[in-house]
């Protein structure tokens, strides 16, 4: 369902058992982010899970020190990103997190009853358990807006990446060790930085330690604890930098150290496949026209839903749709052609609206149904097939160029918030450290 915090706090939860928890923690402050805190309770709960994650693999797990502090680091950074989200008015309402705890539930087979009982045993209160559904969907929604309002494509990007791929595309599986720097970096510190990954990468040519578990001890990249694993990977998802390096590499090489604008970096390519470039595809495109009335940001929508009827009723009175929407639709897009949204595919203006569409034969007027945007009522005109093969690579081409962009501004992101702020940390090594 959602990973951020659910890799530190949630999936052993349902899958396994936590008798290392049975005892009370200690529940003192691990550290002051900001106007928050993390507490020792939520720090040790973390560690846990992480270790029970890699049983039978201790050995990759680095020293105690080492993993509370980069799990510490894991929680710092949600705490920022929820501030952050709060900060621009992002909520998520207890409606929506009833939701993720009964989706948790029937995913593992539990009802509400018993999940609470899992929770209870493994000695997790139910509204910790909420709190932490409630970060990680704010997190993810965060994610989603910052993706939307940053990240940019153009045609002439999508048609570069055409370009490269032919008639088919290799996929490379990838991972790598950070050693990150942080912004305007000094002389002292790039030396330093630069020793760190040397000595990284001389073990790792000794072969004295796998490449996985040296990402697990040494990487400050957030997936350091996954063993630095980058998943499959096409040309378009990593930075145009490293495109050509990697088209040229050998299963199990490494390469680096490589300076990006986050550090330095220690690649892996630990294996490739090819995707041959399919036949034919076929698929089904709509034209239709809507009315949209927003939903206003307060979330009371019971006018809302109150004036949409009132619309719906009048076009099946007889009014005609394309002058109902000219004057009372809210998309400001559509509305000066009658609501007409030409021909689309079904799930172009997402998931809901595509059932909608989907459902309605030629002519006909849906109910009223909410998405995102708010309520809408939508006629379908009319249906086609087309052979959307070239339209399918370039959606895909897009999609992984949205993927590496979104990746770097993000980590820019995180960093600046992270610079920002003030952080006290109160436990191990850096007790009393301060940033921001």
């Amino acid at each position: 369902m959602i990973r951020s915090l659910r890799s530190l706090t949630l999936a052993v939860l349902l899958v396994g058992s936590f008798s290392a928890f049975a005892q009370q923690p200690l529940d003192r402050i691990a550290a002051v982010v900001d106007e928050d805190v993390i507490l020792q309770s939520e720090l040790d709960r973390a560690v846990v899970n992480i270790r029970a994650q890699y049983a039978g693999r201790e050995a990759q797990l680095p020293p105690v020190n080492v993993l509370q502090r980069q799990v510490l680091e894991r929680l710092i950074l949600i705490k920022l990103q929820t501030a952050s989200a709060e900060r621009t008015g992002l909520r998520v309402s207890d409606e929506e997190v009833n939701a993720a705890v009964a989706n948790i539930a029937r995913q593992n087979n539990l009802s509400s009853d018993q999940l609470r009982q899992q929770l209870a045993r493994d000695g997790i209160s139910l509204v910790d358990f909420r709190n932490s559904l409630r970060e990680e969907i704010t997190v993810q929604r965060l994610r989603q807006r910052f993706a939307q309002q940053q990240v940019d494509i153009s045609e002439a990007e999508v048609d570069a990446a055409m370009a490269v791929q032919g008639s088919g595309s290799a996929q490379y599986r990838l991972s790598h060790i950070l050693v990150a720097l942080p912004e305007g970096a000094t002389a002292e510190q790039i030396a330093t930085g630069e020793k760190k990954i040397e000595g990284i990468k001389a073990l790792l040519d000794k072969g004295e330690m796998e490449f996985s578990a040296a990402a697990v001890r040494y990487s400050d990249s957030p997936n350091a604890l996954e063993g630095g694993d980058l998943g499959w990977r096409s040309l378009d998802q990593v930075p145009t930098s490293f495109g050509n390096t990697i088209r040229t590499m050998q299963r199990g090489q490494i390469v680096g150290p490589i300076r990006g604008p986050s550090g330095f970096q220690l690649i892996k390519l630990e294996d490739v496949r090819s995707e041959e470039a399919s036949g034919t595809e076929m698929a089904t495109q709509y034209q239709a026209r809507h009315i949209l009335v927003r939903t206003p940001e307060n979330g009371d929508d019971a006018a809302a839903k109150a004036k949409i009827d009132t619309l719906l009723a009048r076009v099946r009175g007889g009014a005609d749709f394309a002058e109902v929407a000219s004057k009372e639709s809210e998309d400001t897009a559509s509305k000066p052609r009658g609501g007409d949204l030409g021909w689309f595919g079904q799930d172009d203006f997402g998931p809901e609206f595509g059932k909608q569409v989907s459902a309605l034969t030629d002519g006909q007027v849906s109910t009223a149904f909410k998405t995102q945007s708010g309520w809408h009522i939508v006629q379908r005109i009319a249906s086609r097939q087309i052979n959307a093969t070239n339209e399918n690579r370039r959606a895909k081409a897009r999609e992984a160029i949205g993927q590496r962009k979104f990746e770097a501004q993000w980590d820019t992101f995180l960093r600046q918030i992270r610079g920002e702020a003030f952080i006290d940390i109160r436990v191990g090594a850096d007790a009393a450290g301060k940033a921001g």
